[in-house]
């Protein structure tokens, strides 16, 4: 894969998996505040484990939402100008097949990422560090790739549904619709840079947030559960 794929990638890693998240207490009211706090705009960190119901939307939103459509055209397009696969060939009948793959290969990753994570009781969403400092930041970003939330704490595992999820998309593309002479380690070999764009997002949430109304703030990766602040009863 050339290096402008990777960079798209990572550049788009965004609108490739990104989802609005509504608020756990939706449709009851906020708790009172004894006072207005002037960073209310940061985001808030108390761990809020998100509903059935939360975790439904944001998988339907995740999987066939505007964002992955979108992250599949850019991709495609790139896929076009590489003319890979070659057996696809070009003109609207080789865009729509690669639209078609890099949209199958999101929707069958965001499934498994769900699916995986409900059998083993996780919650996969991106929660920003606590921590100050840009390294101590950076780690977390990376660390939070391949862990976890579990139990009503939110304690940090290690999380199998998230290593999985990218190669399950790839793996099914190669087996299922790629042409013939792709095999294993084509699925492998991508399922690694779909990884890296997982980093990259997640580098990128943890340092662009700008506010609970950005367009940063709505993918999917980002806590908007509404959790309550700290010394606040939920």
């Amino acid at each position: 894969m050339k290096m402008r794929w990777i960079i798209l990638l990572l550049a788009i890693a965004g609108l490739a998996v990104p989802l609005r998240s509504k608020a756990q207490s939706a449709g009851a009211e906020d708790p009172p505040r004894a006072t207005v706090v002037s960073s209310s705009t940061l985001p808030d960190l108390t761990y809020s484990r998100p509903t059935e119901k939360i975790k439904l939307q944001n998988y339907l939103f995740d999987a066939y939402g505007p964002y992955p459509i979108v992250g599949a055209a850019l991709a495609a397009g790139i896929n076009q100008i590489d003319n890979s696969p070659p057996e696809w060939r070009q003109g609207a009948a080789g865009y729509g097949k690669r639209f078609g793959s890099d949209f199958g290969i999101l929707a069958v990753s965001t499934t498994t990422r769900y699916t995986l994570a409900e059998a083993f009781h996780e919650d996969t969403l991106y929660y920003r560090c606590e921590c100050k400092g840009f390294f101590p930041r950076l780690g977390h970003a990376v660390i939070s790739t391949l862990t976890s939330r579990r139990g009503d704490d939110g304690h940090r595992v290690f999380s199998f549904p998230a290593l999985v999820a990218p190669y399950a998309g790839t793996m099914t593309a190669v087996y299922a619709w790629y042409p013939g002479r792709y095999n294993a380690m084509d699925g492998f070999r991508m399922g690694n840079y779909s990884l890296l764009a997982y980093v990259g997002a997640n580098v990128a949430l943890e340092f662009l947030y700008s506010g609970p109304h950005s367009w940063i703030n709505r993918m999917h990766l980002n806590n908007a559960h509404g959790a309550p602040s700290p010394g606040l009863s939920p």
